[in-house]
């Protein structure tokens, strides 16, 4: 299942990054192209309505262009950032050799995208060693302003001699920036509109006579709009005498000539077009399952050689879409005539999709149907894999589809949503989901690879530990006696376990656990449990002065980080503790300033949903920085815990160690270094600070994070007197080379 998933997925992200096959050209954009290639301008966008042959005009430069080509087709699916990102990365892996890594770096918590995977890709884009031509057809299917966030902060690592085309019919809204600087190449619906010489090639390559006099009066009632007179040929084609008297009172008669082209058709074509329109993509399998018939491949060979509207998306010619604006017709037209169809035909796809090892893909046909008690099913059924691999934007979108009463309706989702609430940083959320749980019941099978439904709520409440460290065990006791051998959560109750006799500073029975868990996290690959682990059992080793262990655990806990880019969760931040305290040890400082930054920034996700680790990874930082002289950060630091203990008063031990840096603190003789310690970014500050990469105003900084545009203004102020800078650039090229931003 596993291979089937990873061939299945590689089949259509290929089909995505492919060039599409160019047809005959009939009226080429060479001279539009040439233009736009020597002005220089690293950004060119083609903005205009649906036909108007913006994706033929960039299959015809990818064809004269001799830099490498790198191509994304969007579609719907790519309306998340994280998505984005993914198809951009690894479209740019195929034109530069040695940077599949990009791929995997574009995962984690929405929360990392500006501040983490987009200038990542913004800086492999800018240190590429060949000029490179970047396309991105149909941004109009990304309508998230997140995505376009991103976009904009991976526009700024397209280098000089390398240029980025994006195709929209919709306005972009990178594009407004660039314009005020001269830094983008535009071309419109007016560059794009055939004349009527455009108009007589159009029917000549067609085979269709027709006379100077009709070709102009077809190209006035079109207005020239390319795909109106490539319809209008389609007609004539059947009735010459109707080419020039076609009715268009509309300047955009798509409806009326994509009917008189639709009627030309036999029945059976007419279904199959209908019926297979709720799919993305096609293939000749795909379609049999969706129809219940095995006549596809023919059917879409037929319509391949007949030129209607389908695109060929690899050179295998096994998968395909439709034309976009004769696809919005097909679905239009299969829901005047068979509506209760479209929600049969698109389950159906999900079967398929789930019986060829792509479950994701299931979901997302089952999300545009009423069918949510299967989607639920589905979904929690690989949320795990999902976490375990950094994909945890994709889950949270699938909650947000799915909604609040879905999700609650089977409390094992709702667990995982308040796991993943937790790992995300949203306290309050974490505390919501936690309500529903406790008053919920469940005594049917699970799908999640957990034992049952008390020993995931056990976990889920020592995870946030609300009643103190003896609860905390005797929660983490129960998980571990339901949760056998086989299952893929028992490192988790273990982790819990060791985590709370910590608490009670019983530290001989915590790292008997830990050790535990961590063998158990090997066995499953659940990298977040090695992590948490291997950092904790890398701090008692240094506690002991076993500093070479320490320094194996803390390697391998880095490692887990990379290989699976969990940067961004809270288990992280306390990998990055561990490091920086070790590089100090050694007395590598530049390595130590590097981890502590990471940590710094990791720990926004350690709130007080998940209280031990929050309050843990700030006295880790505190520490580092109190030896390094910066006591600034550690009142900071301390003020921070005092927010967590506001709401979670019972950690045990961890109250007393709290109270005693807090005393040295007070009595020491440390003095503030003048211009050396500053208090650090807060977390409101280090959310902020991705934003100033992007072309936003200030208010619409405020909006995307939902404060005023004071609130902003006054923190942008603190993010540079932190920062020692008095404008965004600099501030940008100070945190990155801090670590704060694509570290």
């Amino acid at each position: 299942m596993g291979r089937a998933t990873v061939e299945l997925d590689r089949l259509l992200l290929e089909a995505k990054l492919s060039v599409p096959r160019q047809r005959t050209a009939t009226v080429s954009r060479a001279g539009v192209i040439g233009a736009a290639r020597a002005s220089g301008r690293r950004v060119v966008g083609v903005t205009a309505p649906a036909g108007y042959g913006k994706s033929t005009l960039l299959a015809e430069w990818a064809s004269l262009e001799d830099r490498p080509v790198a191509w994304v087709s969007l579609d719907r699916l790519d309306d998340h950032p994280l998505g984005l990102l993914t198809v951009l990365a690894s479209a740019f892996a195929t034109v530069e050799s040695g940077r599949t890594d990009l791929i995997a770096d574009m995962v984690g918590p929405d929360a990392s995208v500006l501040g983490r995977a987009a200038p990542r890709l913004a800086a492999a884009l800018r240190a590429s060693s060949t000029p490179f031509l970047l396309v991105l057809d149909d941004l109009h299917e990304v309508r998230s302003p997140a995505c376009h966030d991103a976009l904009s902060v991976v526009i700024r690592g397209i280098p000089a001699g390398s240029q980025l085309v994006v195709a929209s019919r919709a306005e972009q809204p990178h594009l407004a920036p660039l314009r005020a600087v001269g830094e983008t190449v535009e071309i419109t619906a007016g560059d794009l509109a055939l004349d009527t010489a455009g108009t007589e090639r159009v029917f000549a390559a067609a085979d269709v006579p027709v006379s100077h006099e009709v070709a102009a009066e077809v190209t006035r009632r079109t207005e020239g709009w390319p795909v109106g007179i490539y319809l209008t040929c389609l007609i004539a084609r059947h009735d010459t005498r109707r080419a020039g008297a076609v009715t268009g009172d509309d300047p955009y008669v798509a409806d009326y000539l994509q009917r008189e082209v639709f009627r030309q058709l036999p029945e059976p074509t007419r279904r199959f077009l209908r019926r297979t329109s709720v799919l993305d993509d096609l293939s000749a399998p795909l379609c049999d399952a969706v129809l219940g018939e095995h006549l596809s491949q023919r059917q879409l060979r037929q319509l391949e050689a007949s030129s209607l509207f389908v695109v060929p998306l690899d050179r295998r010619r096994e998968w395909f879409r439709y034309h976009a604006l004769f696809r919005e017709f097909l679905l239009a037209d299969l829901m005047a005539v068979e509506p209760e169809l479209a929600d049969v035909l698109r389950v159906r796809a999900a079967d398929w999709f789930e019986e060829n090892g792509s479950p994701a893909r299931a979901v997302e046909h089952l999300l545009a149907t009423p069918e949510r008690g299967r989607c639920v099913l589905l979904v929690t059924g690989i949320v795990m894999s999902l976490f375990q691999t950094g994909r945890i934007a994709t889950i949270e979108r699938w909650l947000r589809a799915l909604g609040d009463g879905a999700v609650a309706g089977y409390p094992p989702l709702a667990v995982l949503a308040g796991y993943v609430a937790v790992y995300e940083g949203r306290a309050l959320d974490a505390e919501r989901w936690a309500a529903v749980v406790d008053d919920a019941s469940f005594d049917g099978e699970l799908n999640d690879g957990s034992a049952s439904f008390d020993s995931l709520r056990a976990m889920f409440h020592a995870m946030r530990c609300p009643d103190g460290p003896r609860q905390m065990v005797d929660d983490a006791r129960l998980a571990l006696d339901s949760e056998p051998e086989w299952s893929s959560w028992r490192d988790t109750a273990l982790s819990l376990s060791g985590a709370a006799h910590l608490l009670l500073g019983d530290v001989e029975s915590a790292t008997r656990q830990l050790e535990r868990a961590l063998e158990a996290a090997v066995a499953h690959g659940n990298a977040d449990t090695l992590v948490f682990s291997e950092a904790q059992l890398a701090h008692l080793d240094m506690d002991r002065g076993h500093w070479d262990r320490a320094r194996e655990r803390v390697q391998r806990a880095l490692a887990a980080v990379e290989e699976r880019r969990i940067d961004d969760y809270p288990t992280s931040a306390l990998g990055f503790t561990a490091a920086a305290r070790l590089s100090l040890h050694l007395g590598d400082r530049a390595a130590m300033r590097r981890h502590l930054a990471r940590g710094m920034r990791a720990r926004t996700s350690c709130t007080y949903a998940t209280p031990t680790l929050a309050v843990r990874v700030r006295l880790h930082l505190a520490r580092t920085s109190w030896a390094t002289g910066d006591t600034a950060a550690v009142r900071h630091l301390l003020r921070e815990i005092n927010d967590v203990l506001l709401h979670r008063p019972r950690l045990g031990v961890l109250l007393d160690e709290v109270a005693e840096l807090r005393k040295a603190l007070d009595t020491s003789a440390h003095a503030v270094r003048p211009g050396t310690s500053i208090s650090p970014l807060t977390p409101a500050e280090l959310r902020l600070l991705p934003y100033l990469q992007t072309h936003l105003t200030i208010r619409e900084i405020g909006e995307r994070l939902y404060v005023s545009r004071n609130t902003a203004s006054s923190e942008i102020g603190a993010i540079y007197r932190k920062l020692g800078v008095s404008s965004r650039s600099d501030a940008v090229r100070q945190a990155a080379a801090m670590g704060l931003l694509g570290g």
